[in-house]
């Protein structure tokens, strides 16, 4: 069988099907954005990710500095979608003989930032050679209370869908460098044109994890239900929280956040700016559910919009457009392994 046939997440749930716990601080294990050990009076969380050259990153117009920030910032928003707070982070790295020491100190300077902005400690890792390219590897641990942690798991029948932020515009903003990187084929001192769309490539380059929706919640005294953050895009990530939870959806077309740059730039390679919002991914923004009773209490929290419910799992998941007409929901997101 390919690999690519099973995609991602299909391939760790065959690897890790029916494995075993045996120790009894192992309180969550494969299967959501952190891992969640017992450590006393609170639970550690831990997450990592991967990132190699030419997979996840072009390193023609993604700048050393910006790319060891997202790096550090990708696995801190895996620990604010589990309602905590990343504490430290361990880096890994492959280096090829391209990379000079300047190279390396120039992404350190990037991940450094993040500690920094974050307050996150870094406090490990490991350097090797690699053949080809640049492997990055960034391990997170974060804390929360036992009580407060949030899962995939979690969404109810009636449950609310929100989400913070906008979405679509990391991926308009991949399009936008793709084609200046394609237009400056054989041109000399080149130079890019992002008028009047920065914030797309912002969004691509130095995206940031959602600390304050996790704050803000907290302070309105809400305790999501179920939480995920946009990485693969809103309809993959729809689709895990309700595979996990059980549960069908609707989320409704004219309630999706998009930026008007997105829209923008959508229409100028002509693109669905819905398919880019639902299935583009790299946005980072928390998608997560409150109870009906919350509403009151979520409608009015600063960058966060009502997208739609949950509903009884046989309904399924699906898309109302702004006719009335229902679309199955599809997870057409980022797979790496195809």
């Amino acid at each position: 069988m390919e690999i690519s046939q099973l995609g991602e997440f299909g391939l760790i749930d065959r690897l890790t099907q029916g494995l075993p716990t045996v120790n009894p601080s192992t309180i969550r294990g494969v299967g959501d954005d952190c891992a969640v050990i017992r450590n006393h009076d609170t639970d550690m969380l831990v997450t990592t990710d991967l990132l190699l050259e030419g997979v996840h990153f072009d390193l023609t117009y993604v700048p050393l500095k910006h790319l060891g920030y997202k790096s550090a910032i990708v696995n801190f928003s895996d620990v604010y979608a589990m309602n905590g707070t990343p504490k430290q982070i361990t880096v890994s790295l492959g280096i090829s003989k391209r990379f000079t020491v300047e190279h390396i100190e120039e992404l350190y300077s990037g991940i450094r930032l993040a500690c920094e902005i974050y307050g996150v400690d870094l406090v490990g890792g490991d350097t090797t050679s690699s053949r080809q390219g640049l492997v990055i590897s960034i391990t997170c641990i974060g804390e929360a209370d036992p009580d407060k942690i949030v899962t995939r798991s979690g969404a109810k029948d009636t449950d609310l869908i929100c989400v913070s932020g906008d979405l679509g515009a990391a991926y308009m903003g991949l399009q936008l460098l793709e084609r200046e990187k394609v237009a400056s084929v054989g041109q000399k001192d080149f130079e890019p044109n992002f008028a009047g769309k920065e914030y797309l490539v912002e969004r691509q380059l130095k995206p940031e994890a959602r600390k304050d929706i996790v704050r803000e919640l907290a302070q309105a005294g809400i305790v999501p239900t179920a939480m995920m953050d946009v990485s693969d895009g809103l309809s993959s990530e729809l689709m895990h929280i309700c595979n996990d939870s059980g549960v069908g959806c609707r989320v409704f077309e004219e309630r999706i956040p998009i930026d008007y740059q997105t829209a923008i730039m959508a229409e100028e390679i002509d693109m669905n700016v819905i398919t880019a919002a639902l299935n583009g991914g790299e946005d980072y923004e928390l998608l997560f559910t409150v109870p009906l009773h919350s509403h009151d209490k979520v409608k009015d929290l600063p960058g966060v919009k009502v997208i739609g419910h949950i509903t009884k799992p046989e309904l399924g998941c699906a898309m109302v457009t702004r006719d009335g007409a229902e679309i199955p929901l599809q997870a057409q997101g980022w797979n790496p392994l195809k």
